[in-house]
């Protein structure tokens, strides 16, 4: 046999394997969404992952904004929604773990090698005394997060025994359109996640923002099957969270079921330094310490 022939039958046996390997992913998932949907959903826990060294703002999460530390805002917004029967910060900084003590809140310490949010969540979560059926993944950047968004997306993953994940979005404003820092998601007609997106989705062909179509912001925050975080963190890496850098899509690549609520909200993260200002003139215009 020549060498093309050899080279053809090993990407042949290759290709072979990765659809075995597709399979066993697909039974998997099958299997596990089964697991899922037979478990109650009672006890349910806030967990506020949270790292010093950020590539576009380092420290971050102890910016002060209007005085307090940025995620002590963010701790004192969790702990208003009336879901959640405790709040943790995680985090890999004792930097950070200092000032939380510092205002009362509980933290949970986790290794520098975690890649994402996620991965911080399912770690602090085992190192935790009491158990827990759902996480709720906060983001340590969103001071001004309502609880009643906390709460709503705890309450559609309770019921939906189907989805192993759950999160919200908002209207996408138009001067975001364009923003890669923005996530898109468009969602089907019963409530699940189709997609996330950096970039602009749905995309026409005028390659214009159509200013009729209800566009939708992701708000970032994350809530998770507490079983469903071991299985997140054995599967590897998909193609397209690599892509577009966005750990969420690694779930529906595999096959889950994510739900998602559509709420009012305005989104309020800080990615750069300059984001603080713009939280404090919120802030003051709402009259808000």
């Amino acid at each position: 046999m020549g060498a093309g022939g050899d080279r053809g039958g090993k990407r042949g046996k290759a290709m072979a394997a990765a659809a075995v390997a597709g399979l066993g992913i697909i039974a998997a998932a099958a299997v596990g969404r089964k697991f899922f949907a037979s478990r109650a959903r009672r006890r349910v826990v806030g967990i506020i992952p949270a790292r010093y060294a950020s590539s576009r703002f380092p420290g971050k999460a102890l910016a002060l904004i209007q005085g307090k530390p940025m995620i002590q805002r963010t701790w004192e917004q969790a702990k208003l929604a009336t879901t959640l029967d405790a709040v943790v910060v995680a985090t890999d900084d004792e930097r950070i773990a200092d000032s939380c003590r510092l205002f009362g809140a509980d933290v949970v310490m986790t290794s520098e090698t975690c890649v994402n949010g996620t991965e911080r969540c399912q770690e602090a979560l085992k190192k935790l005394k009491n158990k827990y059926d759902i996480v709720v993944n906060i983001q340590g950047d969103e001071p001004l997060v309502d609880p009643e968004v906390i709460n709503g997306v705890a309450k559609a993953l309770q019921a939906a025994p189907d989805a192993v994940f759950s999160t919200a979005v908002t209207a996408l404003q138009p001067e975001d359109a364009m923003n890669p820092n923005r996530v898109k998601c468009v969602v089907n007609t019963k409530g699940y996640a189709i997609y996330f997106s950096r970039g602009l989705i749905p995309f026409n062909k005028s390659s214009q923002v159509n200013p009729d179509f209800p566009y939708l912001l992701h708000l970032g925050i994350q809530c998770y099957d507490a079983k469903f975080l071991d299985t997140y963190v054995c599967l590897p890496s998909s193609p397209l969270q690599l892509e577009e850098d966005l750990e969420q899509l690694k779930v529906l690549e595999n096959g889950y079921k994510m739900k998602v609520i559509k709420v009012d909200h305005e989104a309020h993260g800080v990615d750069s330094p300059e984001d603080v200002s713009k939280i404090e003139a919120v802030m003051k215009e709402r009259n808000l310490r």
